[in-house]
Order: C-alpha cells, then structure tokens, then sequence
C-alpha cells in the first residue's frame, strides 16, 4: 500500500488540510469474518479502541484473529479532513492515520490482550513509517476511549520501551491520545486480506515479548 504516498513527513497544518465533505463513507452491514456489525451500537459489555500500526489491512487481519474481539474495521483517525478517501489520506494533506477500531468483549478478554497484540505486531520506534510504508497515515498510534484505556495503554508503553531498549531499540513513538473523530474506509478496503488472501501485508514486529 504505498502508492500515492506524500513524501513529506509531517503533518499538515489545519489550513493546508484538504476540505474533505459532509458525506459518511457506505460500509457493509456485516464483518466478512465474523459476520458482527461493522456500526454500533455494539453489545453491552463491549469496548471500542481503535489503533494505528501501519498498513491497516494486515493489522485488521491480526485482531480479528484475536479471541475475544466482537468486530473490527478499518478507517482513518487522527487527522483534520472530515470524511476523507482513502487517496487524500495517502497525499498526506489530511493528517489522518490508518487506524483499525477493535470492539471487544470484556468478558472474554481486556484490553491489555489487545495492547499486546498490538506492540508485538510493528516496531512503535519509526515514527512516520513502519517497514517501506512511508509517510504520516502509517504512524503508530492507540487511540482511547476512556481514560482507563489510556492509563493502562501508557504504562503499557513504558513497560515496552523497557524491553525494547535491552533489545537495542529506540523511542518509541507511539502517540496515546483520546480517540478522535473515526471515519470508516471504503468497502473494499474492509476485511481486505480475508478477500485478497494474497493481497499486500507489510506488518512485522520487533520479535520482543510484551508483557500486557
């Protein structure tokens, strides 16, 4: 997934950021995995988080995988363009991140599974990248949607730069924010590589264990 990408590597500011539009993205009703809605509202005893660990269609693959996950989709987040395509985000000029919602059950599994899952499958240290993926929509992100998640999900962060530095690692530089504003990528995009069993995966992590 690296064509039509911005070579900058910073975000834009709120003046530069393309217009985008009032019009919501149509998306499948059902997961085509799980066969769970893709829009809420979910099941009581259900979660939202959302991250960003660069190439969406890889990472959505590995929470779906997930036990305990209730439904995933992919979209972008994080950025100024109010309902943007996927080919302005790749210009770079809507300051969004390619992100994965995860709904989970919290009866059958935390939040702390989903973090581990997630620092284990990307490096967090490469800031506006991850692997050949270049650019701001694949920088590492978790997004929260309590402030629970976001206490567990920074001293998660610094449990891991621990492990990650007596690995030889750097910074990490994941940002920990307050979920913003979710917009949903198009239908094909969706469950990609359950359709495209071949299609592109640039996901890879670091081999270092996370405690979660």
């Amino acid at each position: 997934m690296m064509f039509g990408r911005r070579k900058a590597m910073n975000l834009p500011a709120p003046h530069e950021a393309l217009p985008g539009r009032a019009a919501t993205m149509p998306v499948p009703e059902r997961h085509f995995v799980l066969g769970t809605p893709l829009v809420g509202p979910f099941p009581a005893g259900c979660e939202v988080a959302y991250f960003g660990l660069g190439c969406f269609w890889g990472a959505e693959k590995r929470f779906w995988n997930t036990p305990g996950v209730y439904t995933t989709a992919v979209g972008y987040a994080g950025g100024i363009t109010p309902n943007p395509t996927y080919h302005e985000v790749c210009t770079g000029m809507t300051g969004h991140n390619e992100v994965v919602m995860v709904v989970f059950d919290t009866a059958k599994t935390d939040f702390g599974s989903l973090l581990k899952v997630f620092w284990e499958s990307h490096d967090p240290t490469q800031g506006m990248r991850q692997g050949n993926d270049l650019g701001t929509q694949y920088r590492s992100g978790v997004y929260c949607t309590s402030e629970a998640q976001a206490q567990h999900a920074q001293a998660s962060l610094e449990r891991y730069q621990s492990a990650l530095a007596g690995a030889g690692y750097g910074p990490i530089t994941t940002e920990v924010l307050a979920a913003p504003a979710f917009y949903y990528a198009e239908e094909y995009h969706q469950q990609y590589l359950a359709k495209n069993p071949d299609g592109y995966c640039g996901l890879g992590g670091t081999g270092v264990r996370c405690s979660n």
